[in-house]
């Protein structure tokens, strides 16, 4: 059981809930902590539960036929991941792994079904938070097919901005970039192409770059530039 069971009301697919059902849920999961770099599922096993993030980041990813691994998405706090093993009985489409020290709540598989039957408003929650998921993926492939370098670089900080990035005022920030071998995971390209790409950002002033941390300073001219 977690420690901190208010936690669930920022969850997308529990936020419509009273606090007797919350509790509720509570009681029939636990929390687990994962550390820095441990593999939290591996693709193509079983799926037997819901993973919901206390706090902590994951990436999602998969081998490519190469060889090579493509980063599909990183999730954060509040975020929720093994839906779909949970509802098809499939085993698990991609491996997710702690990007850095993560605690986990957990619900077993006939738990979580149990919960959709006697609480409609989950299920009803959890289709438009797919929706959502499916929406960003087709524009993500539509990008990444189709865009030259910039435009898949560009691609994937709109991603990142929209996965773990802050919004304040029209400025969007991402506290913790990922490495540039991951971004190239994700988008695609190599890591020098990263590089070389960032940087035109930033002279442009597009973006701002301190370290680990990257600032969209205008999200919808961004936005509008690369759409």
């Amino acid at each position: 059981m977690s420690d901190n069971p208010s936690f669930l009301k920022s969850v997308p697919i529990f936020s419509d809930l009273d606090e007797s059902t919350l509790e509720k849920i509570t009681s029939l999961g636990l929390s687990k902590n994962f550390p820095k770099n441990a593999i939290i599922l591996s693709e193509q096993e079983s799926g037997s539960a819901l993973f919901v993030i206390e706090r902590g980041k994951v990436k999602i990813s998969r081998i490519s036929a190469d060889g090579k691994e493509v980063i599909l998405s990183l999730l954060s706090d509040s975020d929720f991941f093994g839906e779909m093993a949970i509802l098809d009985g499939m085993p698990r489409s991609a491996t997710v792994t702690a990007v850095e020290d993560t605690v986990l709540f957990i619900i077993q598989r006939q738990n979580f079904l149990d919960l959709l039957k006697t609480h409609p408003e989950i299920s009803i929650s959890l289709l438009q938070e797919l929706t959502r998921r499916l929406r960003a993926a087709d524009v993500k492939i539509k990008a990444l097919s189709l865009k030259d370098a910039e435009g898949k670089v560009a691609t994937v900080i709109l991603q990142l901005a929209d996965e773990i990035g802050k919004i304040k005022n029209g400025i969007v920030e991402i506290e913790k970039l990922p490495f540039q071998h991951d971004l190239a995971n994700m988008a695609g390209t190599s890591r020098e192409t990263i590089s070389r790409t960032l940087h035109s950002f930033a002279k442009k002033g597009l973006i701002e770059l301190d370290g680990t941390r990257l600032k969209i300073v205008n999200y919808e001219k961004f936005k509008d530039f690369f759409s």
